[in-house]
């Protein structure tokens, strides 16, 4: 372990989480604990409860038991327009960008939560494909590039833990690998960043650890440099 790698903090600590969207019952007890500059991935089969356990964070589940605190403050209970405002970037599967506004539009549509986000230049020189582009409708841009945009928002509110649900998803090997790029650069500038992700490969790239989820439970958490040892547990947790 790297010098220092103990006295992190906790910036995030999930703990006996239950959640709930109407009668049904989706999380189990879940409990999940992110250390600050840590890169983290959700990883598991599609209805494992990953997303859910973003949304929870979130507030945005019918109902939500148990405990969420992020910096030591407790989440669960908390408005729902509260929690951003907290430092917590939310980057949906659906991403969410706005057909009728531009890029520069959608980039500065979220409000600056607190000091310390990323200036435009900067977002631009980790994501050059968005360079140049101010001015396009931001549904005009390929998938990757409203993935980056939608990664983009975020970056300028001065969040310092970023959740990104399936940044990969359905992109081609040449974007993904860029988004991994920007994700190492994220983490070296000193942002927390938690994935949902399909893609246990491109998950190895970048992660400090990982979480599996089963049924809305964590099954198992593998650091990254045991995943070679681990390889064969996890693909019959991820039936891959």
């Amino acid at each position: 372990m790297p010098d220092g790698a103990t006295v992190k903090t906790t910036m995030l600590e999930i703990r006996d989480l239950q959640a709930f969207y109407g009668e049904s019952h989706v999380l189990h007890g879940v409990n999940i604990d992110v250390r600050q500059g840590e890169v983290v991935t959700l990883l598991g089969r599609n209805g494992a409860g990953k997303t859910t356990t973003m949304r929870s964070i979130m507030g945005i589940v019918g109902k939500r038991n148990g405990s969420i605190r992020f910096q030591g403050r407790e989440l669960i209970g908390m408005a729902q327009h509260r929690i951003p405002r907290l430092g917590i970037g939310y980057v949906p599967e659906e991403r969410g960008i706005f057909a009728s506004l531009s890029v520069d539009e959608n980039l500065m549509l979220p409000p600056v939560v607190k000091s310390g986000g990323m200036t435009v230049p900067q977002i631009y020189e980790l994501f050059p494909n968005l360079k140049g582009r101010g001015t396009t409708q931001g549904t005009r841009l390929s998938g990757g590039e409203q993935q980056m945009l939608a990664i983009a928002r975020i970056l300028r509110t001065g969040a310092d833990l970023i959740l990104l649900d399936e940044p990969t998803e359905g992109l081609a090997p040449v974007i993904i690998e860029q988004i991994g790029v920007a994700v190492r650069k994220l983490k070296q500038r000193g942002f927390t960043i938690v994935l949902v992700e399909q893609n246990f490969r491109f998950a190895a790239t970048i992660a400090d650890r990982h979480y599996v989820m089963e049924e809305g439970h964590v099954v198992d958490m593998i650091p990254n440099h045991q995943l070679a040892q681990n390889m064969d547990k996890l693909h019959t947790y991820l039936g891959v």
